[in-house]
């Protein structure tokens, strides 16, 4: 039978969680962030997660929308998944075109999109007119067996806290994450400068861990952070590890995100996930220490519309 391609609807989140696992078994997924992303997504973004459906089977997903924090307008992306047991029914290919569509009468110009380094799917970007443009890699560190570096104690004059500590007032945390943001390399410049949208957006999400995520303070501000994100079992994963320009140099995100794993293995985690841009030698070098592998390694690409 032919796939179609709808919004999703609430129902939808375990089944839209269970393909984005499968397609990309890389990142941490729950059916309780899926629909939060839905809910809180700011208006600007415009964002829709388009669910491919055949014989009433959720087979497909996209998210959708418009590069909101980039100082660049027309901007946009879309990060399709299909199951590995349905490709090949044209599910991609629908929810592809569906989202072309809509993002060009929202005034897009570039459709961005990340695509796995392998043939098939590359095939599949090229043929639709994406061209490749910077990799990234998903690398696993396995918490059950591999040993963590033994725990430290921060330098002079610095200390550390979780996330939780900064519930009455998490603004600190915010600015250090505005900073680091700004200094990731990217095709999609980000300015995080909207408190509000970042408290329903990233401080609410439901599968951040405050108390897993690790923060470093000194002479009361904060310095360094490792945010991070659980599926609530055994599945871990960094959702970004930063530290000021001032601080940098002084082993601090190898600090907080020691404290952070070893907080996480205690918890239960069996196994820890995080991505990094290729370019970023510095991440790759700290997660090189900590013993994770590559585990797998995205192309973004990108679409020039009308």
């Amino acid at each position: 039978m032919t796939p179609i391609v709808r919004d999703f609807r609430p129902d939808d989140a375990e089944a839209v969680a269970a393909v984005r696992r499968a397609a990309l078994p890389f990142m941490v997924t729950t059916p309780e962030g899926i629909a939060f992303e839905v809910d809180q997504a700011s208006p600007a973004a415009r964002y829709r997660l388009l669910v491919a459906e055949e014989d009433g089977e959720v087979t497909g997903t996209a998210r959708v929308g418009l590069a909101h924090q980039s100082p660049t307008p027309g901007q946009a992306f879309v990060n399709a998944y299909v199951h590995p047991g349905h490709r090949g029914r044209g599910a991609g290919s629908l929810i592809v075109t569906t989202a072309e569509a809509y993002l060009a009468g929202e005034g897009a110009a570039q459709v961005y999109s990340w695509v796995l380094d392998e043939p098939h799917f590359r095939t599949f970007a090229e043929r639709r007119g994406y061209r490749p443009s910077r990799p990234a890699h998903f690398l696993r560190l396995d918490l059950s067996n591999g040993e963590l570096p033994p725990l430290e104690e921060p330098p002079a004059g610095y200390e550390l806290r979780a996330a939780a500590d900064f519930a009455d007032d998490p603004r600190p945390l915010f600015e250090a994450e505005a900073e680091c943001t700004a200094d990731e390399p990217s095709d999609i410049a980000a300015e995080l400068d909207d408190y509000e949208d970042w408290l329903a957006d990233t401080w609410s999400h439901p599968d951040l861990d405050r108390d897993l995520t690790m923060v470093a303070v000194a002479d009361g501000k904060v310095v360094a952070f490792s945010a991070a994100r659980t599926d609530g079992h055994t599945r871990y994963a960094s959702g970004m590890t930063g530290t000021l320009r001032t601080h940098r140099g002084r082993g601090l995100a190898r600090l907080v995100k020691n404290h952070s794993l070893h907080r996480a293995r205690a918890a239960g985690c069996t196994e820890a996930f995080t991505g990094n841009d290729a370019d970023n030698g510095p991440m790759l070098a700290v997660n090189k220490w900590f013993g994770y592998d590559i585990c797998a390694t995205e192309v973004r690409h990108v679409r020039e519309l009308g």
